[in-house]
Formats: structure tokens, sequence, C-alpha cells
């Protein structure tokens, strides 16, 4: 527990950003500071399309680039996503190096050595090829590599980190993602396990956003069953959170510069767009995706529906589902996954964020009834009464875990009730998240949805 008690000291040192809980106030007037009153839409440039990885070559000469880093991971570096990406390099006469070192669910110590190659290389651009582990390892990569003097705390997200601004340009990095969930070729963020803590945190600014994403459904036809479940439940994750995100205009106090504005800035009507078709697609299409390794069609579908919800979330955020998901990653005891390394305990990203999806939307439904209600539809096909909505979203939720093999609750990945008390704790820094929650995120609000979630069926 003394990791636990490290991690309330560091939230203790850092005021609360959440705008319902806030004591802000205007130093010069004595008045509350002005609550958020405009919305910006940042995204990567896309490409969707079967066969785009071909085009990579073209586009890195195109950019003039004489030394690209390639990462990825072992597991894809003898794969067509990553063969096809080379082959398009040599043709284009385009120099590069390979780094395949990416750990999955990366670390603070995976991110620094993949920081150190390219350190080393100083290459003019970056080619990201993998899930979202390989392309948040390649944002930090292009963040440090551009900023050689910054220590690792600095731009990590407080209170871990420093949270410093990002005011260099740095080199264009294109992404191909071979999952369809994260959406990380859409957003600025980068997500990993810092180990002293043992907590999950990140960096978050729209500067480390890639360049240009190229979504190739071809890349995914070979993603495995528990893969392809976890990854799509992290679509869909990104976008009933975003959708059920505090509203922008609640959020507070507005930035002094519009440079200080957040990546994540809370449910908005540009967001509400994607994330709402996004579940569409979801609705119509994970199953089968999951269900029928050979239905191209819907992953295919999951694909684009995974770089929608990434506009979406990229701009709104995400909320309880993922704020909770980083102590349960992080405090992993012996939990593996089918599907992933046999080397690692890990518990996979987009299972430790819908693990708690019934209780998160149980609880947060009564900030917006109308909204949860409508996802609840989209997603059952039946119409839902919105004093109905938290009950019909979280059955909703529960009959997607059971049917598509998620283990049933916490429990199942190796926790028990006497752990709430260091899972909350691990949950309280992620204040990039937890800031955009509709609902209260002090202590006990987040104990009662772990506890709530140590058994879903």
């Amino acid at each position: 527990m003394s990791k636990a008690r490290h991690l309330l000291r560091l939230i203790r040192k850092t005021t609360d950003c959440c705008p319902m809980h806030s004591q802000s106030y205007n130093r010069l007037s004595n008045a509350p500071l002005r609550k958020e009153y405009a919305l910006e839409m940042a995204c990567s440039a896309i490409r969707y399309g079967p066969g785009v990885t071909e085009e990579v070559g073209m586009d890195l000469q195109n950019l003039g680039a004489e030394r690209v880093a390639v990462i990825t991971d072992k597991n894809l570096a003898d794969l067509p996503p990553v063969q096809k990406a080379v082959f398009a390099l040599e043709r284009a006469g385009v120099p590069f190096e390979v780094y395949d070192r990416v750990r999955v669910e990366p670390t603070d110590s995976s991110f620094q050595d993949c920081i150190n190659f390219t350190r080393n290389l100083q290459p003019d651009a970056i080619l990201a090829i993998g899930g979202g582990s390989v392309i948040d390892t390649a944002k930090a990569a292009n963040l440090y590599t551009t900023y050689p003097e910054a220590e690792f705390l600095d731009f990590v997200n407080p209170p871990i980190g420093k949270g410093l601004p990002v005011t260099r340009t740095l080199l264009p990095l294109l992404a191909v993602p071979t999952t369809a969930g994260t959406g990380s070729e859409t957003t600025g963020v980068a997500v990993f396990d810092y180990e002293p803590l043992k907590a999950k945190t990140g960096i978050a600014n729209r500067a480390i956003r890639p360049t240009l994403g190229l979504v190739d459904p071809d890349n995914i036809v070979s993603m495995p069953p528990r893969v392809t479940a976890y990854s799509g439940f992290d679509v869909l994750c990104h976008a009933i959170e975003s959708y059920t995100a505090l509203p922008y205009t609640e959020r507070g106090p507005a930035p002094t510069n519009p440079k200080l504005r957040p990546a994540y800035q809370g449910s908005n009507p540009l967001s509400d767009v994607w994330s709402k078709h996004a579940c569409h697609i979801v609705s119509k299409y994970f199953r089968r995706a999951v269900k029928d390794p050979e239905d191209y069609e819907a992953r295919q579908q999951m694909h684009l529906a995974s770089s929608m919800a990434g506009v979406g979330f990229g701009n709104a955020g995400v909320h309880l589902c993922h704020g909770l998901s980083y102590s349960i990653s992080g405090l992993n005891r012996n939990y593996r996954s089918a599907d992933y390394s046999d080397e690692l305990k890990l518990i996979p990203h987009g299972l430790s964020v819908c693990i708690t999806s019934p209780a998160v939307f149980s609880a947060t439904a009564d900030s917006s009834p109308e909204r949860h209600a409508e996802i609840a539809e989209i997603l059952g096909g039946k119409e839902v009464r919105k004093e109905d909505a938290g009950a019909a979203l979280s059955d909703v939720l529960r009959d997607y875990l059971d049917d598509l093999g998620v283990p049933d609750g916490l429990n199942a990945l190796g926790y028990s009730d006497e752990d709430v008390p260091a899972l909350v704790a691990g949950a309280l820094p992620q204040k990039r998240v937890l800031c955009i929650s509709p609902i209260d995120t002090s202590a006990e609000p987040l104990a009662e949805i772990y506890s709530n979630s140590m058994k879903n069926y």
C-alpha cells in the first residue's frame, strides 16, 4: 500500500481540475474564472482503403525523408503489414532503420528505449506500424527526439509529470494501425505504465498526433479473436465515454491562451457526430468481426469505426472506463490473456477498459439520461425510456461482454474487494480523463464502481 499512499500524496499537491468541484478564482478580481466557451477540432489526416500501406514509400519520398525510423514490435516485424511498408520504402528509395522492440502495453522504460534509438538515429521522419502500443511509443520517441534535453517526466501528465507545453515542431509521423481499437492514429495521446508507481499515465498534447494515419483494412484480417474482441471494446468505450462526457461548456476554467486548450475538451457537437456513428457501426459489425474471422466486411467496418471513434474521443475525451482502467492494468499480478504476449503478464487495454463499463454507465446515467438511453437503443435495438437509461445501457453492455467472452468482472482478473483502495489510489491521479467525468470522481464513488465491477454476470 506504500505506492498507493505515495500516489495520494501526489494528488493532494495538485489542485482539483474538475469544474464541478474546483475553487479556482481570478487572482485579479476574486471573481470565479470563466468556463470554457470554445471548442477546437483537431485530427490527423486519415487515408482509408485496402492497400494504402503500399503508398507509404511515396508519402515519405514526397516529404523529402532521407532517414526514416520504422517503429514496430517483434510480433509484427515479419508479418505482411511491416513487409509491405518496408517494400514500399525500398521501392521509393527511402533509407530507413527498423526498431522492433516496442512492448505491448508500454512502460516508461520501454518508451525510453525507443527514445534512445531515435535520438541516436536522428531521423527526419518516423513511421509507426502496429497497434496503439506501437503508435503511442512512436509519438513519445518523436517528442523526446525533438526535445533532446528534456527529462522523461517533463511532458508527462500531472500530477505524475510536469505536463509542459510543446512549442517546437515535431518530425513527420506516419501511422499504419494494425488493430481496430485504439484510434491512436488520430489522437495526440500516448499512454504508458509508469513503473515506479505501478500507475498508468500518459502524454496528451495535440502536437504529438500523427501527421497521417493510413488505415488499411488489409492489415487487420489476421487479428486473433481476443485482440479483435478487446480492441473492439476499446472502440465502443471510446465512443460512449466521449458522447457522455461532461459538456465542453461546463469545463473550466477556460484557457488563458488558445494553445493551452486541452485535447480532451468534453462532449461537443463535432465529436458527437463521430462518436455516435461509431456506435452504429459497432452495433452492426462488432459481434460478426469477433465470431467470424473470415468476415472481411465486419473487420473492415470495425477498422473504420476505430478511426471514427478516435476523432470523437480525440477531441471530446474519455472518462471513467478509461480512468479506472489504468490501475486495473497497472496493478495486475498474474493475469495473462490468450492471443497476446506469452512472455508478459498483462491485462489487455481493451479488457481493462470494458470490465467496469456496466457499473460506470449505471453511475453516470443521471447526468445525461437522454444520451445514455440513445446509446442503449443504438446498441440494443430496443426503445428505452430515459428513466431506465442507466439500467438499460448496463444490461446491453453486459450482454455484449458475456456474448463476446469477456471474463466475469474484476474477480476473474485476480482482484477482490481488498484491492479496491489500491485501485482507487491508482485511478485518482488520472486527472486528464477524470476532469471530464460527468459525475463526482472523489474516492468514494470510484470505490463503489470498482466494487460493483467485481462480478458482471
